[in-house]
């Protein structure tokens, strides 16, 4: 496996693990990576530092997170604990919608399909969909909405 730093066309930095360089590349090529803050399938390889090992054997700090290490102030938060009303209001959103809404993981475009023909019962779902099916929805004008976060049951 390997961490590639991306940077989207507009600018939006995430960053993604991959099989290898050769995954990477199929996968940009296929335009099936995109941005998390805005959708772009633009999505290019961003510089990065090497990951290094001290003496000890552990990875040692570098860049940001060497910085981050010692210009944190104490009880600064972490990724899972929001420290800002942005962070805040997204935290709130996303416990919103995994409390009010059923999972339907990568069935998602045709369950929400179902839904819209009235095959199925309407619903509040949320789920994961692949960029060309949520376009497929859009164009067939079935609402949908792509999520400011990652799910949960994504997440490490």
């Amino acid at each position: 496996m390997i961490r590639y730093a991306l940077k989207c066309d507009r600018g939006h930095e995430s960053e993604s693990w991959f099989a290898n360089a050769a995954g990477y590349e199929r996968l940009r090529d296929l335009r099936q990576i995109t941005c998390p803050t805005c959708g772009s399938q633009a999505m290019e390889r961003a510089l990065m530092a090497p990951a290094l090992v001290s003496a000890r054997g552990e990875p040692a700090p570098c860049g940001a997170e060497a910085e981050a290490e010692t210009s944190a102030a104490p009880g600064a938060g972490t990724l899972s604990t929001p420290t800002g009303k942005v962070e805040e209001a997204l935290a709130a959103l996303r416990r919103q919608i995994e409390e009010h809404s059923d999972y339907v993981g990568m069935d998602f475009a045709l369950e929400a399909r179902r839904m819209h023909e009235g095959e199925v019962p309407e619903r509040s779902i949320h789920g994961e969909a692949r960029p060309d099916e949520a376009r497929r929805l859009i164009e067939d004008g079935i609402p949908v909405a792509p999520l400011p976060f990652m799910l949960h049951r994504r997440t490490n």
